[in-house]
């Protein structure tokens, strides 16, 4: 072969290497422009990227009968009809023992209980729960017939009616009494608020600190009885600066957190907005206050949903009422709130 021809050969073995090169390379854009796109996650489907938001998730909630339970009630119903991102289990009880059995065991992922037994129940499982919120505000009130009582500080000298010997509303009346300075006041307790109730049917004259909604009703059945006045005012006027008198508290497992954080997030919003649309049109909530087993007249719950001092208080302001109020627990018997104040661990959010 010449020098001139072996040129030509090589020349022509670079050019179809080349030409293959070329080729390989077009297939492959072609294979990748006609793959479908890889689409976002549809609302409610989970993600594979770190940092999106997490897949929707079934939580299990417990909460008593009464004004905790009133508060959920627009996010009940949202759940009923699908028009919330996670599933919810809930579940009303009548006694805050029925659900610290379940938050021990960890069969319970959101519970609303007695602000004082989410201090015990911190203190029982070793920091496994925290406090998401403050869901109830003050529900006891000052209710007689009696028309020389008009403030708290007439009841020197008299006897009141309650519940709850040996427990928060016993504790919470003593510390007024004290803080007010008000003398010889004869407390004698009864077993349940419709002991209370019939007492006053016996004699309106009698003063009671009845618990909403059960104030309410007891008034809507004598016209006689009237509020005097909502024992949560009368803590702001004693207590320390941003201490409340608290009622309810929403608490969560803290392995559930760590695992669903955004559904956490999710039901803080959903709880929030649902006290804002009970709040907000108590007539429209009425009839499903007395389905729920809450109330048994749906007139009584609209007029008692206004009473029953629902809120949603979270972070800081939380963390500052709640510490107030279980200080003062502490004061009167340490055992009330499981033995000693709960750590800032114990306040979910809060730095």
């Amino acid at each position: 072969m010449t020098k001139r021809n072996s040129t030509k050969s090589r020349l022509a073995s670079r050019f179809f290497s080349a030409f293959a090169v070329l080729a390989i390379a077009c297939a492959v854009l072609a294979l990748t422009a006609c793959a479908p796109a890889e689409s976002a996650p549809a609302e409610g489907e989970a993600s594979t990227d770190i940092g999106r938001a997490q897949a929707p998730t079934d939580v299990s909630v417990m909460s008593m009968t009464g004004p905790t339970s009133i508060g959920l009630l627009d996010l009940m119903e949202k759940a009923e009809n699908g028009e919330t991102v996670d599933t919810y289990q809930f579940d009303i009880v009548g006694t805050a023992d029925e659900i610290t059995g379940k938050v021990v065991s960890g069969d319970v992922d959101i519970a609303l209980v007695p602000a004082n037994v989410a201090s015990v129940l911190y203190n029982k499982t070793e920091g496994a729960i925290s406090v998401i919120d403050i869901n109830t505000l003050s529900v006891l009130y000052l209710v007689t017939g009696d028309p020389a009582i008009t403030s708290f500080d007439d009841i020197a000298g008299k006897t009141v009616y309650l519940t709850g010997k040996g427990t928060t509303p016993e504790y919470v009346t003593r510390y007024l009494i004290e803080q007010k300075e008000l003398s010889n006041v004869q407390l004698e307790f009864k077993s349940e608020a419709q002991e209370l109730a019939a007492t006053l049917a016996a004699d309106p004259t009698a003063i009671a600190i009845m618990p909403q909604p059960f104030a309410t009703a007891a008034m809507a059945k004598n016209a006689e009885l009237k509020s005097v006045v909502n024992l949560g005012d009368v803590w702001k006027e004693v207590a320390p600066e941003g201490s409340e008198l608290v009622t309810g508290v929403t608490i969560v497992q803290n392995d559930f957190a760590k695992e669903h954080p955004d559904a956490v997030t999710r039901f803080l919003e959903g709880q929030t907005a649902s006290v804002q649309a009970v709040l907000a049109d108590p007539a429209a909530f009425s009839q499903m206050v007395v389905d729920k087993g809450i109330i048994a007249s749906a007139p009584v719950a609209e007029k008692a949903i206004g009473q029953c001092s629902l809120t949603c208080i979270s972070g800081e302001d939380m963390k500052s009422a709640l510490e107030g109020y279980l200080d003062v627990l502490s004061s009167f018997d340490a055992a009330s709130i499981g033995g000693e104040l709960p750590d800032a661990s114990f306040y979910y959010g809060v730095s």
